[in-house]
Protein backbone atom coordinates (compact mmCIF):
# COMPACT_ATOMS: atom_id res chain seq x y z
CA UNK A 1 0.00 0.00 0.00
CA UNK A 2 1.30 3.43 -0.95
CA UNK A 3 0.34 7.00 -0.16
CA UNK A 4 0.17 8.80 -3.50
CA UNK A 5 -0.46 12.44 -4.39
CA UNK A 6 -2.00 12.81 -7.84
CA UNK A 7 -2.21 16.17 -9.60
CA UNK A 8 -4.43 16.92 -12.59
CA UNK A 9 -4.24 20.08 -14.67
CA UNK A 10 -6.92 22.22 -16.26
CA UNK A 11 -7.42 20.13 -19.38
CA UNK A 12 -7.85 17.00 -17.25
CA UNK A 13 -10.77 18.57 -15.36
CA UNK A 14 -11.99 20.73 -18.24
CA UNK A 15 -15.46 19.16 -18.51
CA UNK A 16 -17.87 16.96 -16.56
CA UNK A 17 -16.80 13.90 -18.57
CA UNK A 18 -13.13 14.54 -17.91
CA UNK A 19 -13.77 15.04 -14.22
CA UNK A 20 -15.52 11.66 -14.21
CA UNK A 21 -12.45 10.12 -15.89
CA UNK A 22 -10.21 11.56 -13.16
CA UNK A 23 -12.58 10.22 -10.50
CA UNK A 24 -12.45 6.74 -12.04
CA UNK A 25 -8.66 6.78 -12.11
CA UNK A 26 -8.52 7.85 -8.47
CA UNK A 27 -10.99 5.15 -7.42
CA UNK A 28 -9.05 2.50 -9.37
CA UNK A 29 -5.87 3.53 -7.55
CA UNK A 30 -7.69 3.28 -4.22
CA UNK A 31 -9.05 -0.17 -5.05
CA UNK A 32 -5.47 -1.40 -5.43
CA UNK A 33 -4.98 -0.68 -1.75
CA UNK A 34 -3.45 2.80 -2.04
CA UNK A 35 -4.38 6.03 -0.32
CA UNK A 36 -4.78 8.97 -2.69
CA UNK A 37 -4.58 12.71 -2.14
CA UNK A 38 -5.71 14.71 -5.14
CA UNK A 39 -4.66 18.19 -6.28
CA UNK A 40 -6.53 19.89 -9.12
CA UNK A 41 -6.19 23.04 -11.20
CA UNK A 42 -9.07 25.22 -12.37
CA UNK A 43 -11.06 23.88 -15.31
CA UNK A 44 -9.28 24.55 -18.60
CA UNK A 45 -9.63 28.15 -19.78
CA UNK A 46 -11.34 29.41 -16.62
CA UNK A 47 -8.32 31.30 -15.28
CA UNK A 48 -7.88 33.16 -18.58
CA UNK A 49 -11.59 34.04 -18.60
CA UNK A 50 -11.31 35.53 -15.12
CA UNK A 51 -8.23 37.52 -16.13
CA UNK A 52 -10.16 38.90 -19.11
CA UNK A 53 -13.05 39.87 -16.82
CA UNK A 54 -10.67 41.72 -14.51
CA UNK A 55 -9.00 43.53 -17.42
CA UNK A 56 -12.40 44.62 -18.72
CA UNK A 57 -12.94 46.47 -15.44
CA UNK A 58 -9.46 47.81 -14.76
CA UNK A 59 -6.27 48.43 -16.73
CA UNK A 60 -4.25 47.50 -13.63
CA UNK A 61 -6.32 45.26 -11.36
CA UNK A 62 -4.95 45.17 -7.78
CA UNK A 63 -2.91 42.02 -7.19
CA UNK A 64 -4.76 41.24 -3.96
CA UNK A 65 -8.12 41.26 -5.72
CA UNK A 66 -6.72 39.18 -8.59
CA UNK A 67 -5.75 36.51 -6.08
CA UNK A 68 -9.25 36.50 -4.60
CA UNK A 69 -10.70 36.20 -8.09
CA UNK A 70 -8.35 33.59 -9.54
CA UNK A 71 -8.43 31.31 -6.49
CA UNK A 72 -12.15 30.65 -7.13
CA UNK A 73 -11.42 28.53 -10.21
CA UNK A 74 -9.79 25.72 -8.23
CA UNK A 75 -12.61 25.70 -5.70
CA UNK A 76 -15.07 24.85 -8.45
CA UNK A 77 -13.03 22.01 -9.94
CA UNK A 78 -12.11 20.60 -6.51
CA UNK A 79 -15.73 20.50 -5.33
CA UNK A 80 -16.95 18.92 -8.58
CA UNK A 81 -14.18 16.30 -8.52
CA UNK A 82 -14.94 15.41 -4.89
CA UNK A 83 -18.59 14.94 -5.87
CA UNK A 84 -17.61 12.65 -8.76
CA UNK A 85 -15.37 10.49 -6.55
CA UNK A 86 -18.08 10.21 -3.89
CA UNK A 87 -20.57 9.10 -6.55
CA UNK A 88 -18.30 6.12 -7.26
CA UNK A 89 -18.54 4.97 -3.66
CA UNK A 90 -15.31 6.41 -2.22
CA UNK A 91 -15.69 9.17 0.41
CA UNK A 92 -14.12 12.45 -0.73
CA UNK A 93 -13.96 16.07 0.35
CA UNK A 94 -12.62 19.26 -1.22
CA UNK A 95 -10.18 21.48 0.66
CA UNK A 96 -8.96 25.01 -0.07
CA UNK A 97 -5.37 26.06 0.39
CA UNK A 98 -6.36 27.68 3.66
CA UNK A 99 -8.02 24.51 4.94
CA UNK A 100 -4.92 22.51 4.05
CA UNK A 101 -2.73 24.96 5.96
CA UNK A 102 -0.64 26.28 3.08
CA UNK A 103 0.90 29.46 4.49
CA UNK A 104 2.65 31.78 2.02
CA UNK A 105 4.44 35.10 1.97
CA UNK A 106 2.48 38.22 1.01
CA UNK A 107 3.65 38.57 -2.60
CA UNK A 108 0.31 38.44 -4.38
CA UNK A 109 0.04 36.55 -7.71
CA UNK A 110 3.54 35.03 -7.20
CA UNK A 111 3.46 33.91 -3.58
CA UNK A 112 6.04 31.50 -2.14
CA UNK A 113 5.12 28.77 0.32
CA UNK A 114 6.48 29.51 3.81
CA UNK A 115 5.11 26.41 5.55
CA UNK A 116 2.42 23.77 5.28
CA UNK A 117 0.85 21.71 8.04
CA UNK A 118 -1.57 19.46 6.07
CA UNK A 119 -3.01 18.14 9.36
CA UNK A 120 -6.49 18.03 7.91
CA UNK A 121 -5.22 16.12 4.89
CA UNK A 122 -3.51 13.52 7.10
CA UNK A 123 -6.68 13.08 9.15
CA UNK A 124 -8.83 12.62 6.06
CA UNK A 125 -6.47 9.94 4.72
CA UNK A 126 -6.55 8.18 8.08
CA UNK A 127 -10.36 8.11 7.88
CA UNK A 128 -10.34 6.67 4.35
CA UNK A 129 -11.40 9.92 2.70
CA UNK A 130 -9.86 11.17 -0.54
CA UNK A 131 -8.98 14.87 -0.05
CA UNK A 132 -9.30 16.94 -3.23
CA UNK A 133 -7.10 20.00 -2.77
CA UNK A 134 -7.39 23.30 -4.59
CA UNK A 135 -4.03 23.80 -6.26
CA UNK A 136 -2.35 27.14 -6.94
CA UNK A 137 -3.46 28.87 -3.74
CA UNK A 138 -2.53 29.57 -0.15
CA UNK A 139 -3.05 32.16 2.54
CA UNK A 140 -0.86 34.65 4.39
CA UNK A 141 -0.37 34.82 8.15
CA UNK A 142 -2.80 37.75 8.10
CA UNK A 143 -5.46 35.64 6.29
CA UNK A 144 -5.18 37.18 2.82
CA UNK A 145 -5.70 34.74 -0.05
CA UNK A 146 -2.67 34.33 -2.31
CA UNK A 147 -1.93 32.46 -5.53
CA UNK A 148 1.35 30.76 -6.42
CA UNK A 149 1.65 31.87 -10.06
CA UNK A 150 1.57 29.81 -13.24
CA UNK A 151 2.24 26.16 -12.54
CA UNK A 152 1.22 26.69 -8.92
CA UNK A 153 -0.82 23.49 -8.79
CA UNK A 154 2.30 21.41 -9.46
CA UNK A 155 3.96 23.25 -6.58
CA UNK A 156 0.96 22.57 -4.34
CA UNK A 157 1.18 18.86 -5.17
CA UNK A 158 4.90 18.67 -4.38
CA UNK A 159 4.43 20.63 -1.14
CA UNK A 160 1.54 18.45 0.03
CA UNK A 161 3.47 15.28 -0.88
CA UNK A 162 6.37 16.49 1.23
CA UNK A 163 4.16 17.45 4.17
CA UNK A 164 2.35 14.08 4.33
CA UNK A 165 5.48 12.08 3.41
CA UNK A 166 3.86 10.57 0.32
CA UNK A 167 5.55 7.67 -1.47
CA UNK A 168 5.19 9.48 -4.80
CA UNK A 169 3.75 12.59 -6.39
CA UNK A 170 2.23 11.82 -9.79
CA UNK A 171 1.78 14.76 -12.16
CA UNK A 172 -0.76 13.89 -14.86
CA UNK A 173 -0.32 15.75 -18.14
CA UNK A 174 -1.17 15.50 -21.84
CA UNK A 175 2.09 13.62 -22.48
CA UNK A 176 3.25 10.29 -21.08
CA UNK A 177 6.56 11.48 -19.68
CA UNK A 178 9.62 13.64 -20.21
CA UNK A 179 11.15 13.37 -23.69
CA UNK A 180 14.60 14.13 -25.03
CA UNK A 181 12.95 17.07 -26.81
CA UNK A 182 9.55 18.16 -28.10
CA UNK A 183 8.11 15.21 -30.12
CA UNK A 184 6.12 17.70 -32.19
CA UNK A 185 9.41 18.96 -33.60
CA UNK A 186 11.39 15.72 -33.53
CA UNK A 187 9.12 12.65 -33.96
CA UNK A 188 12.08 10.42 -33.04
CA UNK A 189 12.35 12.01 -29.58
CA UNK A 190 12.67 9.36 -26.89
CA UNK A 191 10.82 9.16 -23.58
CA UNK A 192 13.18 9.07 -20.60
CA UNK A 193 12.65 6.43 -17.93
CA UNK A 194 14.11 8.71 -15.29
CA UNK A 195 15.82 12.05 -15.02
CA UNK A 196 17.57 13.87 -12.18
CA UNK A 197 15.98 16.76 -10.31
CA UNK A 198 18.79 19.00 -11.54
CA UNK A 199 18.28 18.10 -15.20
CA UNK A 200 14.51 18.48 -14.91
CA UNK A 201 14.96 21.83 -13.20
CA UNK A 202 17.15 23.06 -16.05
CA UNK A 203 14.76 21.74 -18.72
CA UNK A 204 11.77 23.31 -16.97
CA UNK A 205 13.50 26.68 -16.64
CA UNK A 206 14.60 26.52 -20.27
CA UNK A 207 11.15 26.12 -21.79
CA UNK A 208 10.13 22.48 -21.36
CA UNK A 209 6.45 22.68 -20.43
CA UNK A 210 6.03 19.32 -18.69
CA UNK A 211 6.86 20.64 -15.20
CA UNK A 212 7.37 24.08 -13.69
CA UNK A 213 10.65 25.01 -12.01
CA UNK A 214 9.25 25.75 -8.55
CA UNK A 215 7.63 22.34 -8.20
CA UNK A 216 10.88 20.64 -9.18
CA UNK A 217 12.89 22.84 -6.79
CA UNK A 218 10.56 21.94 -3.94
CA UNK A 219 10.63 18.24 -4.79
CA UNK A 220 14.43 18.24 -4.94
CA UNK A 221 14.77 20.10 -1.63
CA UNK A 222 12.54 17.63 0.22
CA UNK A 223 13.33 14.52 -1.84
CA UNK A 224 9.81 14.03 -3.21
CA UNK A 225 9.75 11.46 -6.05
CA UNK A 226 7.89 13.05 -8.99
CA UNK A 227 6.37 10.91 -11.71
CA UNK A 228 5.22 12.55 -14.95
CA UNK A 229 2.37 10.47 -16.40
CA UNK A 230 -0.31 10.69 -19.08
CA UNK A 231 -3.93 11.24 -18.17
CA UNK A 232 -4.87 9.25 -21.27
CA UNK A 233 -3.27 5.91 -20.35
CA UNK A 234 -1.80 3.76 -17.60
CA UNK A 235 1.64 3.72 -19.21
CA UNK A 236 4.65 4.15 -16.95
CA UNK A 237 5.84 7.74 -16.95
CA UNK A 238 9.17 9.42 -16.22
CA UNK A 239 10.55 9.38 -12.70
CA UNK A 240 12.22 12.60 -11.53
CA UNK A 241 14.58 11.67 -8.74
CA UNK A 242 18.09 11.99 -7.29
CA UNK A 243 21.08 11.80 -9.62
CA UNK A 244 22.82 8.44 -9.88
CA UNK A 245 25.87 7.02 -11.68
CA UNK A 246 23.82 5.77 -14.64
CA UNK A 247 22.71 9.33 -15.40
CA UNK A 248 26.32 10.57 -15.50
CA UNK A 249 27.08 8.18 -18.38
CA UNK A 250 24.70 10.10 -20.64
CA UNK A 251 26.36 13.35 -21.72
CA UNK A 252 23.21 15.15 -22.93
CA UNK A 253 19.76 14.11 -21.73
CA UNK A 254 17.60 16.62 -23.57
CA UNK A 255 17.19 19.63 -25.83
CA UNK A 256 14.93 22.48 -24.71
CA UNK A 257 13.74 25.62 -26.44
CA UNK A 258 11.93 28.76 -25.36
CA UNK A 259 10.32 31.22 -27.76
CA UNK A 260 8.81 33.32 -25.00
CA UNK A 261 11.87 35.50 -24.48
CA UNK A 262 12.61 39.14 -25.27
CA UNK A 263 16.07 40.67 -25.56
CA UNK A 264 16.44 44.19 -24.18
CA UNK A 265 19.53 46.22 -25.07
CA UNK A 266 20.63 49.47 -23.43
CA UNK A 267 23.06 51.16 -25.80
CA UNK A 268 25.76 53.70 -25.06
CA UNK A 269 25.95 53.16 -21.31
CA UNK A 270 28.94 54.91 -19.65
CA UNK A 271 31.40 52.15 -18.76
CA UNK A 272 32.11 52.69 -15.09
CA UNK A 273 31.69 50.73 -11.85
CA UNK A 274 28.15 50.35 -10.47
CA UNK A 275 26.25 50.76 -13.76
CA UNK A 276 25.20 47.10 -14.07
CA UNK A 277 24.35 46.99 -10.36
CA UNK A 278 22.06 50.00 -10.71
CA UNK A 279 20.30 48.52 -13.73
CA UNK A 280 19.72 45.00 -12.43
CA UNK A 281 18.81 46.12 -8.92
CA UNK A 282 15.89 48.02 -10.43
CA UNK A 283 14.88 44.98 -12.47
CA UNK A 284 15.10 42.57 -9.51
CA UNK A 285 13.07 44.84 -7.23
CA UNK A 286 10.17 44.33 -9.63
CA UNK A 287 10.46 40.52 -9.27
CA UNK A 288 11.57 40.16 -12.90
CA UNK A 289 13.83 37.20 -13.60
CA UNK A 290 16.74 38.05 -15.89
CA UNK A 291 18.24 35.15 -17.81
CA UNK A 292 21.19 35.87 -20.08
CA UNK A 293 23.34 38.99 -19.83
CA UNK A 294 25.95 40.21 -22.31
CA UNK A 295 28.01 43.41 -22.08
CA UNK A 296 29.97 44.73 -25.06
CA UNK A 297 32.56 47.47 -24.50
CA UNK A 298 33.25 50.08 -27.17
CA UNK A 299 36.72 50.33 -28.74
CA UNK A 300 37.61 53.42 -26.72
CA UNK A 301 36.46 51.76 -23.49
CA UNK A 302 34.15 54.65 -22.57
CA UNK A 303 30.77 53.15 -23.37
CA UNK A 304 29.08 49.76 -23.31
CA UNK A 305 25.99 48.06 -24.65
CA UNK A 306 24.23 45.84 -22.12
CA UNK A 307 21.85 43.17 -23.42
CA UNK A 308 19.74 40.83 -21.31
CA UNK A 309 16.77 38.55 -21.79
CA UNK A 310 13.50 38.40 -19.83
CA UNK A 311 10.27 36.42 -20.21
CA UNK A 312 7.86 38.07 -22.65
CA UNK A 313 5.32 38.42 -19.84
CA UNK A 314 7.72 40.82 -18.10
CA UNK A 315 8.81 42.65 -21.24
CA UNK A 316 6.66 45.77 -20.77
CA UNK A 317 7.67 46.30 -17.15
CA UNK A 318 11.34 45.54 -17.85
CA UNK A 319 11.35 48.01 -20.77
CA UNK A 320 9.80 50.76 -18.63
CA UNK A 321 12.42 50.25 -15.91
CA UNK A 322 15.23 50.13 -18.49
CA UNK A 323 14.03 53.36 -20.11
CA UNK A 324 13.96 55.11 -16.74
CA UNK A 325 17.41 53.89 -15.70
CA UNK A 326 18.89 54.58 -19.15
CA UNK A 327 17.76 58.19 -18.83
CA UNK A 328 19.32 58.46 -15.37
CA UNK A 329 22.58 56.99 -16.70
CA UNK A 330 22.57 59.20 -19.79
CA UNK A 331 22.61 56.15 -22.09
CA UNK A 332 21.82 56.56 -25.79
CA UNK A 333 18.68 54.45 -26.14
CA UNK A 334 16.88 51.18 -25.31
CA UNK A 335 15.76 48.60 -27.87
CA UNK A 336 13.81 45.34 -27.67
CA UNK A 337 13.99 42.25 -29.86
CA UNK A 338 11.09 39.79 -29.69
CA UNK A 339 12.26 37.65 -32.60
CA UNK A 340 14.59 35.46 -30.55
CA UNK A 341 14.54 31.97 -29.09
CA UNK A 342 16.69 30.18 -26.56
CA UNK A 343 18.02 26.73 -27.44
CA UNK A 344 19.61 24.61 -24.70
CA UNK A 345 21.30 21.26 -24.21
CA UNK A 346 21.08 19.70 -20.74
CA UNK A 347 22.77 16.73 -19.08
CA UNK A 348 24.44 15.90 -15.77
CA UNK A 349 27.06 14.03 -17.81
CA UNK A 350 28.37 17.40 -19.05
CA UNK A 351 30.21 17.71 -15.73
CA UNK A 352 32.54 14.87 -16.63
CA UNK A 353 32.56 15.00 -20.45
CA UNK A 354 34.19 17.65 -22.65
CA UNK A 355 33.38 18.79 -26.16
CA UNK A 356 29.68 19.58 -25.71
CA UNK A 357 30.08 23.29 -26.48
CA UNK A 358 32.23 22.62 -29.54
CA UNK A 359 29.72 20.13 -30.94
CA UNK A 360 26.80 22.46 -30.28
CA UNK A 361 28.44 25.50 -31.88
CA UNK A 362 29.68 23.50 -34.85
CA UNK A 363 26.28 21.91 -35.48
CA UNK A 364 24.51 25.28 -35.45
CA UNK A 365 27.20 26.88 -37.61
CA UNK A 366 27.04 24.11 -40.21
CA UNK A 367 23.34 24.86 -40.62
CA UNK A 368 23.73 28.62 -40.94
CA UNK A 369 22.35 29.43 -37.48
CA UNK A 370 24.00 32.46 -35.89
CA UNK A 371 24.47 32.62 -32.12
CA UNK A 372 23.63 35.96 -30.47
CA UNK A 373 24.18 35.14 -26.78
CA UNK A 374 25.62 32.24 -24.79
CA UNK A 375 24.99 31.10 -21.22
CA UNK A 376 26.45 28.10 -19.39
CA UNK A 377 26.20 26.16 -16.16
CA UNK A 378 27.65 22.85 -15.00
CA UNK A 379 24.96 20.83 -16.75
CA UNK A 380 23.54 23.27 -19.30
CA UNK A 381 24.58 25.21 -22.37
CA UNK A 382 22.17 27.76 -23.88
CA UNK A 383 22.29 29.92 -27.00
CA UNK A 384 20.04 32.71 -28.18
CA UNK A 385 19.28 32.48 -31.91
CA UNK A 386 16.79 33.98 -34.33
CA UNK A 387 13.33 32.59 -33.62
CA UNK A 388 12.86 31.47 -37.22
CA UNK A 389 15.60 28.86 -36.71
CA UNK A 390 14.11 27.33 -33.54
CA UNK A 391 12.81 24.07 -34.98
CA UNK A 392 15.85 23.57 -37.19
CA UNK A 393 18.21 24.12 -34.26
CA UNK A 394 16.33 21.60 -32.11
CA UNK A 395 16.41 18.93 -34.84
CA UNK A 396 20.07 19.53 -35.62
CA UNK A 397 21.18 19.27 -31.98
CA UNK A 398 18.98 16.27 -31.25
CA UNK A 399 20.68 14.45 -34.11
CA UNK A 400 24.16 15.70 -33.24
CA UNK A 401 23.95 14.25 -29.73
CA UNK A 402 22.30 10.97 -30.86
CA UNK A 403 19.35 11.45 -28.55
CA UNK A 404 16.99 9.29 -30.61
CA UNK A 405 19.25 6.30 -29.98
CA UNK A 406 18.16 3.99 -27.18
CA UNK A 407 20.50 4.43 -24.22
CA UNK A 408 21.67 1.76 -21.81
CA UNK A 409 18.76 0.55 -19.71
CA UNK A 410 18.71 1.81 -16.16
CA UNK A 411 16.95 0.41 -13.13
CA UNK A 412 13.85 2.42 -12.41
CA UNK A 413 12.83 3.24 -8.86
CA UNK A 414 9.48 1.58 -8.32
CA UNK A 415 6.64 2.91 -6.19
CA UNK A 416 4.69 0.24 -4.35
CA UNK A 417 1.07 0.43 -5.42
Amino acid sequence: MALIVQKYGGTSVGSVERIKEVARRVVDTCKKGNSVVLVVSAMGGETDKMIDLANSLSQSPPDREMDMLLSSGERISAALTAMAISELGVPSMSLTGRQVGIITDAVHTKAKIAKISADRVKQAVKEGIVPVICGFQGITESSDVTTLGRGGSDLTAAAVASAIKADACEIYTDVDGVYTTDPNIVPEARKLEKISYEEMLELASLGAKVLKTRSVEFAAKYDVPLVVRSRFSNAEGTLVTKEDKDMEQVVVSGIAYDKNQTKITIMGVPDKPGIAATLFKGISESNIVVDMIVQNISHDGKFADISFTVPKTDEKKAKEISDKIAKELDAKNVSTDKSIAKISVVGVGMRTHSGVAAKMFESLSNNGINIMMISTSEIKLSCVVSKKYTELAVRVLHEAFDLAKKKKAVKKRKVKR
